[in-house]
């Protein structure tokens, strides 16, 4: 009944628009009822005449028509606005390819691309040290090596230049580095105090240069030289191969506790973000009050961060990332407070929070500025944690060796072994890179991945 109908209306538009048209034309022509033979005019001047005073009321006439023949199209046979579009569409416009919804910047995070399909997915890694690092951060860094991956390294200004100018020369003479290129030095070395904000700086500013240097990696995993891998990266890549691409393992809380009085209401200057030397941050006066434009979170410095939100960090489209910025730079200790603070006051990544940081640390209680140094006593705890990462570690102990030798199958001075190794000596050639060959670690991760995941999904403790 409704394309009968339809067919009805365009049929009575179409032969109406028609009517009028040939009036018009008859009216324009000189012509009556009995034909167009009383015209008085010369054929070229009466050319010229029609040219001048009925063409373009003529074509306005025709675009009327097909107007209408098109709106009944609209209403009688189809129920959206893509048929007129449709009929429009063999006419070149400027004015239709710019009617799109507007896109404000601000509306970046909900217009995301989707995620990948899932797939072996890619992490960038950011391992940092300071003065005496240099062979500690070349251990870490041959143990979490993938060809998948991307990696950036970094000694501070702390550290001597010799040291600096070795690891350059070593990740640069390294042939399997020089022919993946997926190593990379931060040349201009920053000053990093933890206290200060300099850290939280040079965690930004290795995110920019791997956002730079590479489209391809998922997640961005901050270390220092003194973590230590407790799963191979076939078992971190497999673990992860089926996650959402947007989850965030952050440990956070908003129970600041002690740290209300003595890290958020104390201000501070960390004079490393304008000497070129070390020293200790000193205090200024007043105090202040907590905010109340956002609110605050704490939690471990370490963390595993989805692409999309370290994006968010970097670009900052609403503004909020840089204002916590500014806020943590008198901020006692910001590294374990600011990203929680955006992840946590940004609606759209709250639901992405997972409440871990995939490491294992003991504290002391109530914690104190950096944890327990682990030993070959914390061995089983280690392991039954399910973390993906420990620290921290003294250079070369004995429990390193064992790590090597019992979860990561490494040899010293050599690479973790995983699918992709290939050539002689092993690993001195990158075969399938794709290829997985998950061991024990892979499953003790993906148990404790389970149980975080399933605690974020009922919100338990997803910012909060």
């Amino acid at each position: 009944m409704l394309f009968l109908t339809g067919a009805v209306l365009i049929g009575d538009k179409f032969n109406s628009c028609v009517r009028n048209l040939e009036i018009f034309l008859r009216k324009k022509l000189g012509c009556d009822e009995h034909g167009c033979e009383s015209m008085k005019v010369s054929p070229l001047m009466g050319s010229l005449n029609m040219e001048k005073k009925w063409v373009f009321p003529l074509v306005v006439s025709s675009v009327l028509c097909i107007f209408l023949l098109a709106t009944s199209l609209n209403m009688g046979l189809v129920s959206s606005l893509h048929t007129i579009n449709s009929i429009f569409s063999i006419f070149p416009s400027r004015l239709s390819t710019n009617q799109t919804n507007p896109v404000f910047a601000e509306s970046k995070v909900s217009q995301s691309p989707p995620p990948p399909a899932p797939g072996v997915p890619r992490f960038a890694y950011l391992i940092s040290g300071s003065r005496g690092d240099l062979d500690k951060l070349w251990r870490t860094l041959h143990a979490l090596y993938h060809p998948l991956n991307q990696y950036v390294v970094h000694l501070d200004l702390e550290s001597p230049a010799e040291e600096r100018l070795e690891l350059a020369s070593r990740v640069e003479k390294d042939p399997l580095f020089s022919k993946v290129g997926n190593v990379h030095m931060t040349t201009k070395a920053n000053i990093v105090t933890y206290r200060g904000p300099t850290m939280v700086a040079n965690t930004l500013h290795a995110c920019a240069i791997l956002l730079k240097r590479s489209k391809d990696w998922d997640w961005f995993i901050n270390l220092s030289a003194s973590d230590y891998p407790l799963v191979t990266q076939d078992d971190l890549l497999y673990a992860f191969s089926n996650l959402n691409r947007n989850l965030n393992f952050i440990e956070h809380t908003s129970q600041l506790g002690w740290k209300e009085d003595k890290r958020a209401m104390p201000l501070m200057v960390d004079p490393g973000l304008y000497k070129s030397t070390k020293s200790d941050i000193f205090w200024v006066t007043p105090r202040r009050t907590l905010p109340t434009a956002f609110k605050l979170f704490t939690g471990s410095a370490w963390m595993v961060l989805s692409r999309s939100f370290v994006e968010y960090c970097i670009w900052g489209w609403d503004n909020l990332p840089r204002t916590l910025l500014m806020y943590y730079t008198n901020f006692v200790s910001s590294p374990e407070g600011y990203f929680q603070t955006v992840i946590c006051n940004v609606p759209e990544f709250v639901q992405t929070a997972v409440n871990h940081d995939l490491h294992y640390i003991s504290w002391d209680n109530p914690p104190k500025q950096h944890p327990h140094t682990l030993t070959i006593n914390d061995t089983s705890k280690m392991i039954s944690s399910g973390a993906a990462f420990a620290r921290k570690f003294k250079q070369d102990d004995t429990i390193l060796d064992r790590i090597d030798k019992e979860l990561l199958g490494r040899k010293k001075g050599g690479f973790t072994p995983g699918g992709w190794c290939s050539g002689k000596p092993k690993c001195s050639e990158v075969g399938n890179p794709t290829k997985l060959k998950p061991g024990p670690g892979a499953q003790r991760l993906r148990v404790l991945i389970a149980k975080l995941i399933m605690a974020a999904k009922l919100g338990q403790d997803q910012c909060k």
